[in-house]
């Protein structure tokens, strides 16, 4: 029988040392070792397939645990198949080997890869290139001046030549430094203030902020020589940056689930390594300690691999739903961009410090860059969110258009957008004109703040407009949503998502204006204010596997037809888990004065810097 707990290379292991890290690190990579090829250049996974090329995908299977190794050999420790990726790097490098990686094109998924070959060389030369042939050198520094002369995606991508280029200067082999000096100028030039950057000229942020921008920055500011005004700029932003993105980490170590790529889970931890590998106090050791080891260890006990203990393609379980085009089975050992911190000696502060637990915040938290509003509550953090954009990608709405996000309920994504009744619409409004298809907050034409409360304005269809106003009320939140339609409309609106169990365990309580899933381990709450109801009360059980972190959810909803015209609707959603209790259930917040609110936006108003793109 398979068990999920045995198949995780990390569970059991304490994860609270350094020599803790150092075992999670190699027993991560040993079930990747059945899968090299015989030359040692391609790793391949599995089947399914991604965007790119297989070679390209072997290629990412081969490099990406390079980043956990080369920080694990930097600080000293030993990894026994350095030969076999001298091996893999002399032949993918090889035209003539029947394992060559391919040629390198613009915007191409090697570029992305080499990056990690960059870091090694960078960092443990001694390791990967210095016992190399002179042919194989060769190959290996033809190869890499190549890739660096294409041009990269206009995002984080341009940190990947950055890198290569500093392996290239470590080991000495000469090239133009007007490209890199380009590419970091345009880097830079994706900061929009108090340590939060977009990535890329995109109405967007998610954690491609902290485990790339802000991460490969950092490696540049640890490893670049003659740079010191702009290493000084890199580390002074994510000085800036830690004391916002802490409220994306909640008590029980989990990131917050939002935006794409989430399939490379612990990479989000990621950011508190690079503080240490910077030797930036951004907050007492202590706190980034506790961040970064509550992480891993939340990670441990999910069943995240397979029943070989390679890590799946998915978040808290195997999940192909879930994932972007780019995804190949390879893609997942991002996650070990986490292990950075082992390049530290044990003597560091970072490993010196007592882990301390994150603090605890009362009122609302306003992060204004990215137009979002943290609320801690009971084991869990809340993110509302005004709204941003990704319309490239499956899931991409739900993955950055819902009205609040959480550390531990994740988000469900529709698995179906032509069956409106078995829709989840988890905190977001779903919108029919015809009862089977389905439309929900994609694209904006506004987001502002104000103090804690945010609004956004969207059109579901090219003749129907609402306004939305999301307001902290701890531990709920208030949506107000304002419609305007010629038509009549079906709506469906949800709550946070909770874990179901088997054998109908779970119940439900559904009334004229309100549904409550009363479940094993957490109660979900969605209850109408609106002065004039036409919504009620639904217990939505959601199509499987449609969660990320549990595989099977149960979602309050209202439901109810909106009348051609404008209305206005207002509802509170809380979700807690049991041993909080269900007194919150008794002090649901009054609806919020509309009038109030737009005076509000109206003189205090600030368009969200994410999403302000011009």
């Amino acid at each position: 029988m398979y068990d999920p707990a045995r198949a995780n290379p990390l569970n059991g292991n304490p994860l609270k040392t350094r020599a803790d890290l150092q075992k999670a690190l190699l027993d991560l990579f040993r079930p990747l070792l059945p899968y090299f090829s015989e030359g040692g250049a391609r790793v391949r996974l599995s089947a399914a397939g991604a965007i790119f090329d297989h070679a390209a995908a072997d290629l990412e299977g081969f490099a990406r645990p390079l980043w956990g190794i080369v920080p694990f050999a930097a600080g000293g420790g030993h990894f026994p198949h350095w030969d076999l990726y001298r091996k893999g790097l002399a032949n993918g490098t090889n035209p003539e080997h029947p394992e060559y990686w391919g040629d390198v094109a613009d915007r191409n998924q090697r570029l992305v890869e080499l990056a990690a070959i960059g870091f090694a060389l960078a960092l443990v030369p001694d390791h990967l290139w210095a016992p190399l042939e002179a042919k194989a050198k060769q190959d290996v520094a033809r190869y890499l001046l190549a890739a660096r002369e294409r041009d990269y995606v206009d995002n984080n991508w341009k940190f990947f030549r950055v890198l290569v280029d500093l392996g290239l200067t470590r080991i000495g082999i000469a090239f133009d430094q007007t490209k890199t000096e380009a590419y970091l100028g345009e880097l830079e030039a994706f900061d929009i203030g108090e340590g939060w950057y977009r990535d890329g000229p995109v109405k967007r942020v998610d954690h491609y902020i902290p485990f790339a921008m802000h991460f490969y920055g950092l490696i540049y500011a640890v490893l670049a020589k003659d740079d010191e005004a702009r290493c000084e700029r890199i580390r002074a932003r994510a000085r800036r940056f830690a004391p916002d993105i802490r409220h994306w980490y909640g008590p029980d170590g989990a990131s917050l689930a939002f935006g794409r790529s989430q399939t490379y889970r612990f990479a989000a931890g990621g950011f508190w390594a690079a503080l240490a590998f910077a030797d930036l106090d951004a907050l007492p050791w202590g706190e980034i300690k506790g961040y970064y080891l509550r992480h891993i260890r939340y990670w441990s006990q999910l069943p995240i691999a397979d029943r070989d203990g390679v890590l799946s393609v998915g978040y808290g379980y195997p999940n192909l739903l879930m994932s972007e085009s780019y995804n190949s089975a390879g893609s997942p050992y991002w996650a070990l961009k986490f292990f950075l911190a082992l390049a530290l000696p044990e003597d560091h502060p970072f490993w010196r410090a007592e882990e301390m637990p994150a603090p605890t915040f009362v009122d609302p938290v306003p992060l204004e860059k990215p137009g979002m509003v943290a609320m801690h509550t009971t084991g869990n953090i809340v993110v509302l969110a005004s709204g941003q954009e990704h319309d490239k990608m499956r899931g991409s709405h739900e993955k950055y258009s819902k009205f609040a996000y959480s550390t531990r309920y994740g988000f469900n994504i529709e698995a179906n957008d032509r069956h409106f009744e078995a829709a989840s619409f988890d905190n977001m409004l779903g919108l029919s004109d015809d009862g089977v298809h389905f439309r929900m907050r994609e694209t904006l034409e506004e987001a502002l703040i104000a103090d804690d409360m945010l609004y956004s304005r969207w059109k579901p269809f090219a003749d129907v407009t609402v306004e939305t106003w999301l307001i902290p009320v701890t531990p709920w939140h208030l949506r107000l949503h304002r419609i305007s339609t010629p038509r009549p409309l079906e709506s469906m609106e949800g709550g946070f998502a909770i874990a179901r169990a088997d054998f109908n365990k779970d119940r439900a309580e559904v009334t004229a204006e309100r549904a409550i899933w009363f479940a094993q381990s957490d109660t979900s709450a969605i209850v109408d204010l609106s002065d004039q109801p036409i919504r009620k009360g639904h217990a939505q059980l959601a199509i499987a596997n449609t969660n990320l972190v549990h595989a099977k959810t149960l979602v309050p909803q209202l439901r109810g037809t909106i009348p051609a015209g404008q209305t206005v609707l207002s509802a509170a959603i809380c979700a807690l888990p049991v041993e909080a209790g269900t007194d919150f259930l008794n002090a649901v917040p009054t609806a919020p004065d509309l009038a109030a609110l737009e005076t509000l936006f109206r003189q205090s108003g600030r368009r969200v810097a994410a999403f302000d793109l011009r």
